[in-house]
């Protein structure tokens, strides 16, 4: 049985092989203008191979951690974390990315006030390896998928993510949610989205396999 929504926000964050990152992305994390005990920081470790581990000990008493026995992929890792969830609303933050001080509080704001709102999704800057801003980009031309704070109820209903996707997870949850509920916006660009070496460049042949799936599952669309 689901335990009782205790906080408000769960802050979702699947991590692999991010000694690089995920120390810049938890620090962000822990310096919201929201309350801290408003939310909880779930991280699951996909069986992550470098120093991820060793960072994560000394966040210990910030986080709620889940340790994959091996990889389990992308949208594996993400259902975990939405089960094991406390809050009222679940937002994804990938763990080479970083937020603004005031990325919780919005968002959740949002959805505190404005019952008939299913989800809202903020604004995001691109930025580099250095974290220089590249651009700003507008979350609703150019979605991803983090930024987006979701009811957990409506997770719940289209059945979370799809484990056959271990890329284009963040499409196909969107198409299917929006076949049943709505996402606003903030215009404001409360997430730092990075570019990087390690996420621009992926494995040709399983993109294009995974997408040659996408397409074949919404095809008559």
């Amino acid at each position: 049985m689901r335990k009782k929504n205790t906080v408000s926000v769960s802050v979702i964050i699947p991590v692999y092989n991010q000694e690089l990152y995920i120390g810049r992305c938890l620090r962000s994390l822990l310096d919201q203008s929201l309350d801290r005990e408003q939310y909880e920081i779930i991280i699951i470790d996909d069986g992550s191979k470098d120093k991820t581990s060793e960072i994560l000990k000394t966040y210990k008493d910030e986080i709620e951690l889940i340790k994959n026995k091996r990889n389990k992929g992308l949208p594996y890792s993400l259902n975990r974390g939405i089960k094991a969830s406390k809050g009222r609303f679940i937002v994804r933050v990938d763990s080479d990315d970083y937020v603004n001080k005031e990325f919780l509080k919005y968002l959740q704001m949002h959805l505190l006030y404005n019952n008939e709102m299913h989800a809202i999704c903020c604004d995001y800057y691109l930025v580099d390896d250095q974290e220089n801003i590249i651009k700003k980009v507008n979350s609703m031309d150019n979605p991803i998928g983090c930024a987006i704070m979701f009811r957990l109820e409506h997770l719940i209903k289209i059945g979370m993510y799809d484990k056959s996707f271990n890329v284009h997870e963040d499409k196909d949850l969107r198409i299917r949610f929006l076949r049943k509920f709505s996402i606003n916006r903030v215009a404001l660009p409360l997430y730092r989205y990075r570019r990087h070496a390690n996420n621009i460049t992926r494995d040709g042949e399983k993109m294009m396999k995974h997408y040659k799936r996408f397409l074949k599952k919404y095809k008559k669309i």
